[in-house]
């Protein structure tokens, strides 16, 4: 019969949250791959459930709190992936999120020359993939499996409050 422990699955999700942003900054800063704009969104979500999860292993009396936010959060995350997707796959248009820098803090001749000398990464450009799939592409897949594994702990809460 299907153990099911929430604690198991809360320290899984930290995990795995920890693994993505790790992969992230080590992609960009190691590995040399410039992300855009919104695969610097698209870490939010990881960032928060951390912050938030290490607040739950301490304040453990607003679990069921702290798993609505988190609940919320990936499913904002799921949204922003698949819309950054749709810009790779060329379904969506880019939106002004995807401009590195707004146009109106340009001042002078030589800042636009500056920028333009700049490596600018476009949201529809995949800079970076594992097994033929962008980042994006992997990060709606974790966004909605850990969005699963957090409905099913918030909804079975009381019958594995002790578990």
């Amino acid at each position: 019969m299907f153990y099911f422990n929430k604690n198991f699955y809360l320290i899984f999700i930290f995990l795995i949250s920890s693994v993505a942003l790790f992969s992230a900054f080590f992609i960009e800063y190691i590995l040399g791959y410039q992300p855009c704009n919104l695969c610097k969104i698209e870490r939010i979500p990881f960032a928060l459930c951390i912050i938030i999860l290490l607040l739950n292993f301490k304040i453990y009396y607003l679990e069921k709190f702290f798993l609505i936010i988190l609940i919320f959060i990936f499913i904002f995350s799921t949204v922003i992936s698949i819309y950054h997707f749709g810009i790779e796959q060329g379904l969506v248009k880019e939106s002004m999120l995807c401009d590195l820098k707004n146009a109106s803090e340009i001042l002078s001749k030589e800042e636009i020359l500056k920028d333009f000398q700049k490596k600018t990464v476009n949201c529809k450009d995949v800079t970076f993939a594992i097994f033929g799939l962008s980042l994006t592409t992997l990060n709606i897949v974790l966004s909605i499996i850990i969005t699963i594994i957090l409905t099913k702990i918030y909804f079975g809460y009381e019958k594995n409050k002790q578990k």
